[in-house]
């Protein structure tokens, strides 16, 4: 095989509609579009789900429940017939190696090795989640799973570490409070209070 003799698939390159071409071509005239309405004219474009300006089924139908699917957890999926062909005898699979593999890409809430596959090589798994099946391989093969907590992939961070909102807090050094040096400067700062209090008394009787 040479370039010159590649040749393309049955049916992939297919020749443009020509149209406007007379009425016996069979794309003549309307050219497929029809007569009048919207969608003969040029450039007609109608968004999905609307019926015209009627009330779309969608807005008829009741809407009753919580739906979990925002919120749902997404695993990576893996078969074991897969680490056969990318790791070798004695490797150590995790999320780290199984990315510089090309096996898991994206985003996800973590890896679960399933069980499609057969394995020969020992191998120590690494997963947040691991079939029946797929554990049985492993361990048959003389490897081992240990099963890791899902990492955490929020990407929103907490409103209280956001910056702006921690409020600066003095801290006084252990060996300060033991020698009394902080509790001097705080007494130092009353005795002014009291003494004015006492005038003012004084001075009401």
């Amino acid at each position: 095989m040479r370039l010159h003799s590649l040749n393309p698939g049955t049916g992939a390159r297919r020749r443009r509609k020509r149209l406007g071409c007379g009425e016996s071509s069979g794309k003549g005239k309307t050219c497929g579009k029809g007569h009048k309405g919207q969608k003969s004219r040029s450039g007609a474009s109608i968004r999905p789900g609307f019926e015209g300006g009627q009330m779309p089924l969608i807005r008829q139908l009741p809407k009753r429940g919580f739906n979990n699917a925002q919120f749902r957890t997404e695993y990576a999926i893996v078969n074991v017939g897969t680490l056969e062909s990318h790791f070798e005898n004695g490797d150590s699979v995790n999320e780290t190696a199984l990315r510089d593999q090309g096996l898991v890409k994206g985003r996800w809430d973590g890896i679960k090795i399933l069980g499609d596959g057969e394995l020969t090589k020992k191998l120590s798994v690494e997963a947040e989640k691991v079939s029946g099946s797929a554990r049985e391989k492993i361990e048959n093969a003389g490897g081992s799973v240990c099963i890791v907590a899902s990492s955490d992939h929020s990407a929103f961070a907490s409103k209280d570490s956001s910056p702006g909102k921690e409020e600066a807090v003095a801290e006084v050094p252990a060996e300060s409070v033991a020698s009394g040096e902080g509790t001097e400067e705080v007494e130092a700062a009353d005795t002014p209070l009291e003494e004015e209090s006492d005038t003012e008394e004084e001075a009401k009787e």
